[in-house]
């Protein structure tokens, strides 16, 4: 295949900086030549800004276009897999931004209920992927990103055993609407936000076991705390308010620890509490090494200023509160988030007839820890997951 054509869902934020991180790839040879969102002057406004020829209202054009290779799903969590699985069976190759899926319905369901349902939705597109024999490429930037790139190849290379791994993304609370309630987000910081660290971390551990014994090491057990610590009560009669407000049913703090099926440890923690901008980090600790990484808080550029105005028309890094006193710009924000990396893989997947290095296995092993671990906050104890890392949903109904 010379050229991929890719038809564009969505018209917000991430649709953005993905059709930013396409003109980026020249090798292969990848081409925008649609983009849909609900509201079609978004769409003509994309479409306009980054010279994609034709725009629509509706998502189906473009799965209907036999000229169309592949989608890249860049909507709300809510409709992930309903477009996901429409591309599939139309025959276009698949990537999807994180989470895959989820749960999206009343956020005072019992959990359990919905990690059943979240899992369901996961292994109807994993079905759909496998039936139409096309791609599916999930949407997990930090697996690209070039610091845990190297964190990844330093690991392998020490030939330690990881230990225990901490991961965190947080910030100052979400701009999207969407985000507030569980209807339309599948869960609060977690499932936004958690779903980053954690990602990573299966990943380092599935290739951690696929490099010692040929089987990837899956997580066992998992428990979790989740809380709004935002609330109004908590936060009334102070003069400004700095963090994201108006969330309604789901969590803006959480801390998850996982059991691997070798004994060793991890920690997850997102929140959107957390002032001074993105928060990106990890630390692996192994038997005879440690390595860390902070792909946005790191000391490439700083700079200083006393007055906010002094940098007011230049960009400095995501979800910074004031260009006020000391910042570190980012000196390629996207680049050193692994965007561009992570859609020449899936052009690459597409075009080479391969498998990205971020399928859609790993993403529905998230779904079902996120969704586990909802569980886990809910009922106040650890929540065990078979060997095999698929729970025994016949088990779980069991204790509905």
């Amino acid at each position: 295949m010379d050229k991929v054509r890719i038809g564009l869902v969505g018209a917000g934020f991430a649709a953005g900086f993905h059709a930013q991180a396409y003109a980026r790839i020249k090798d292969p040879d990848a081409v925008i030549v649609a983009v849909a969102a609900k509201h079609r002057d978004r769409a003509a406004a994309l479409a306009t800004r980054y010279g994609i020829p034709h725009f629509t209202d509706d998502y189906r054009e473009i799965l209907d276009d036999p000229e169309i290779d592949a989608v890249d799903i860049c909507v709300p969590n809510v409709l992930h897999a309903e477009i996901a699985i429409m591309a599939a069976r139309a025959g276009k190759h698949i990537f999807c931004e994180k989470p895959l899926t989820g749960f999206y319905g009343d956020g005072h369901t019992p959990k359990r209920q919905m990690l059943l349902e979240a899992l369901s939705r996961a292994d109807d597109i994993l079905a759909a992927v496998e039936s139409a024999g096309v791609k599916l490429a999930y949407g997990e930037n930090w697996i690209y990103a070039p610091a845990f790139q190297k964190a990844s190849q330093l690991a392998i290379a020490s030939k330690g055993a990881i230990l225990e791994i901490r991961g965190e993304e947080a910030h100052s609370g979400s701009h999207a609407a969407y985000s507030r309630t569980w209807a339309q987000a599948g869960g609060g910081s977690l499932a936004r936000l958690g779903s980053h660290p954690l990602g990573g971390i299966l990943f380092l551990k599935a290739r951690e076991g696929l490099e010692r014994s040929g089987r990837p090491i899956r997580v066992a057990a998992v428990t979790a705390e989740v809380a709004n610590l935002a609330k109004p009560a908590i936060v009334a009669g102070m003069d400004r308010n700095f963090l994201a407000t108006g969330w309604q049913d789901v969590e803006n703090w959480s801390t998850v620890l996982l059991t691997f099926e070798d004994g060793t440890r991890a920690t997850v923690f997102s929140s959107d509490i957390v002032l001074g901008g993105m928060e990106d980090r990890m630390e692996i600790f192994l038997s005879n090494s440690r390595i860390r990484f902070n792909i946005t808080h790191n000391t490439l550029c700083e700079a200083y200023t006393p007055d906010p105005a002094t940098f007011a028309s230049e960009y400095l890094a995501e979800k910074l509160e004031t260009k006020a006193g000391w910042s570190c710009p980012s000196v390629d924000e996207h680049w050193l988030l692994g965007y561009p990396q992570e859609l020449r893989d899936f052009i690459e997947a597409v075009a080479l007839d391969r498998a990205p290095l971020a399928d859609g296995r790993l993403g529905r092993d998230v779904v079902e820890v996120i969704y586990a671990a909802y569980v886990s906050a809910e009922e106040g104890r650890r929540i065990t997951l078979p060997t095999s890392g698929t729970l025994d949903r016949r088990v779980l109904e069991r204790h509905q």
